[in-house]
């Protein structure tokens, strides 16, 4: 009996240690987890830099204009000069040089809408000022844009694909199948993957995408648009859980990047991103985060191949000041979704690097 009770208490003192050590050691990297290491990356609070921005948009041969907005007449440069402060540790900076040591011989490959194109170009000018005078190759096609930083045979490249499933053209007009990747053939053999979509769900009229959805047997004129992102994305899961060997490709989910075009969101109904000129204090948002948000992560959760979250979403929200709005040379009107460059996308990248190397 003695014996007994002397094991039992072994087991017991054993599971205190092993909960203890999880605790203090907890490395939950992956499947729409948002820590690295013990630090979660994603909650903090906006900070002035006196040592930003990262580069100069000048200086940088890869950004469009509709992103440009110092070239285009925005006055204000505060929002430049912000950097994102994790609570619980520091975020380390881009060293450009280091990642193309890294990542010598290797292709990254952003997939997705304008929101993967404004952070694809952010990394590819971030890297650049850490190498002005390297060999580039700058390539920009309709589906598939690239940089090549030639001396370290890395590639950055975008691949276009707004819902990430298909848009099929047939008799009665553009469908968007909820259950068909064909696009996905071009994707095979990155060794990085970041993946985004949402921002052109929720479009209608002509800004519209599709004429018809097609999910499962059904041709629909129109479906709940939260629903039909759960089942692309789903579709998505699947293909990357079939595609994709984990070993050889790491997989990365962007997040949904926020709008501000509603001030009541943030207790100014006024007001839009027009003339804000600076970020939310604190750590938190209003409304709390966007429906498409608990979407994604119910998606990655459910996968088999590890997918990290790069969980955007809040420290975006916050930055209500850094979008172009008016000041966009190929974006009519005021700008509320997209992102200034330099600006937030610097911050995105900061935070894939940091997933890649803690």
């Amino acid at each position: 009996m003695g014996f007994k009770v002397y094991n039992l208490c072994l087991f017991f003192l054993f599971c205190q240690a092993l909960l203890v050590m999880s605790m203090h050691h907890n490395v939950t990297l992956l499947r729409g987890k948002k820590q690295v290491s013990w630090c979660n990356l994603f909650i903090g609070s906006w900070v002035i830099d006196p040592s930003y921005p990262l580069y100069d948009s000048t200086s940088c041969p890869f950004i469009d204009a509709e992103f440009d907005c110092q070239k285009f007449g925005r006055p204000d440069k505060q929002y430049l000069k912000y950097s994102w402060k994790p609570d619980s540790c520091a975020l380390p900076r881009l060293d450009g040089v280091d990642f193309l040591n890294r990542w010598r011989g290797k292709k990254i490959m952003f997939v997705g809408d304008s929101l993967s194109l404004n952070m694809w170009e952010s990394l590819s000018c971030m890297i650049h000022a850490s190498v002005p005078n390297a060999n580039t190759s700058y390539f920009r096609r309709e589906s598939i844009s690239t940089v090549i930083f030639q001396d370290y045979g890395v590639t950055i490249q975008l691949y276009r694909t707004p819902y990430l499933v298909d848009i099929v053209h047939e008799n009665v007009g553009r469908v968007l199948n909820l259950d068909s990747i064909q696009a996905g053939n071009a994707w095979i053999g990155t060794d990085m993957l970041i993946f985004n979509s949402w921002h052109w769900w929720t479009h209608i009229g002509n800004s519209q995408g599709w004429d018809f959805i097609r999910d499962g047997p059904n041709l629909l004129k129109d479906t709940d648009r939260l629903d039909a992102f759960y089942k692309g994305l789903t579709t998505w899961a699947r293909w990357v859980d079939l595609n994709v060997d984990p070993t050889k490709t790491k997989v990365f989910f962007q997040g949904i990047s926020p709008t501000h075009y509603q001030g009541q969101e943030w207790n100014q109904p006024r007001k839009s991103c027009s003339g804000e000129l600076e970020p939310l204090s604190g750590s938190t948002y209003p409304v709390g985060l966007p429906p498409a948000a608990t979407i994604v992560n119910k998606v990655l959760k459910n996968m088999k191949n590890p997918v990290y979250l790069l969980d955007i979403t809040l420290l975006s929200q916050l930055r209500k000041d850094a979008h172009p709005s008016v000041y966009s040379g190929d974006h009519a009107g005021n700008d509320c979704s997209h992102w200034c460059l330099p600006g937030l996308p610097d911050t995105w990248n900061q935070l894939l690097n940091a997933a890649l190397t803690t």
